[in-house]
């Protein structure tokens, strides 16, 4: 998945942007999992999944 901008986010609808933070929240959760088991091929994923995340809870925030 591509990491999304900002205008992109602010597109999205408020389901959308849940649907598109659980994702990437389960993403996470499998890139720890492939880190355990020494199978990570890009650790920088990581920095990208979590500002992703971090500017779709920004966001949401404003528009709430």
């Amino acid at each position: 998945m591509a990491l999304s901008t900002g205008k992109e986010i602010r597109e999205l609808s408020a389901d959308e942007r849940l649907k598109r933070l659980r994702d990437l929240k389960q993403e996470t959760m499998n890139l720890r999992l492939q880190r355990s088991a020494g199978t990570l091929e890009n650790p920088a994923r990581f920095k990208q999944v979590r500002r992703e995340i971090a500017q779709i809870l920004t966001i949401h925030n404003e528009q709430a």
